[in-house]
């Protein structure tokens, strides 16, 4: 039998179920891989907004991966909100003994609203310690701005971050304002690909993390980064079309649209 691939995920609880680790073990089941889930920090969220939020001890964090690493062979690494900067010290410490294995780095830093998800140090922490290792960034506009408040463009943006250590850099345009969604990927120091998808009606909780989680998968699974990349925007984008509204605030992206086809 084909082995299924093991991701380890870093990131934090939702319990309305549409984004982080949720999104996550999700998207990854639907890849046919196996989610090694790794809490980052709890929440207080809805659909809506997250409330509030509380990174965990980074020695949670360390032992949590230890355990798993000493006992399956990961074959990716994915990382979303994390919390605080001693969990990026904790993540780091952990990957430079896996320095063969790829990296998709969500770097979750806000909510929708503006409420930052992370303690002081914590943007600081992430573009030292987790940038130079990232086989894939996967930043938003507004996350590649605050990650490179200098840039003057989003072009300007991706380079600082292809500079500071970043292989791939996938700046997702679901927040801009044009007519349709265009997703920009860059790759040795130039603009590699640009994507255009068409611009759906709703507002969606956990569009990032499928995305990112999605990229992981396939990376675990042996391919290449440029496809792996090109086919987890498609799959995102077939979840947010299906996605459906539970409760009384964001669309969640259906990972699992694929089930429900005739």
């Amino acid at each position: 039998m084909k082995k299924t691939p093991i991701v380890m995920t870093f990131s934090g609880h939702d319990p309305c179920g549409g984004a982080g680790i949720q999104a996550d073990i999700e998207s990854l089941a639907s890849l046919g891989c196996l989610a090694a889930p790794v809490i980052t920090a709890l929440t207080i969220q809805d659909t809506r907004d997250v409330h509030e939020s509380t990174p965990l001890d980074a020695d949670w964090v360390t032992a949590q991966a230890r355990a798993v690493l000493d006992d399956m062979p990961v074959a990716a690494f994915k990382t979303g909100m994390l919390g605080s900067a001693e969990n990026v010290q904790a993540i780091h410490g952990i990957l430079q003994d896996y320095p063969d294995l790829p990296l998709v780095l969500d770097p979750v830093l806000a909510t929708g609203s503006g409420t930052e998800l992370g303690t002081s140090g914590l943007v600081e922490a992430m573009r030292s310690l987790l940038l130079p290792v990232a086989t894939v960034l996967t930043p938003n506009s507004l996350e590649a701005r605050a990650l490179v408040p200098q840039a003057d463009s989003l072009d300007d943006c991706a380079l600082a971050l292809l500079e500071q250590g970043a292989e791939y850099v996938l700046i997702t345009g679901t927040h801009e304002d044009s007519p349709q969604v265009i997703n920009t990927l860059y790759h040795e120091q130039q603009l590699l690909e640009s994507f255009t998808w068409e611009r759906l009606p709703h507002s969606y909780h956990g569009s990032g993390c499928t995305l990112a989680a999605c990229t992981a998968g396939l990376l675990a699974h042996g391919l290449a980064p440029f496809q792996a990349i090109n086919e987890a925007q498609d799959f995102t984008w077939n979840a947010l079309r299906q996605g459906y509204r539970p409760g009384q605030g964001q669309y969640l992206p259906d990972r699992l649209f694929w089930s429900k086809d005739d």
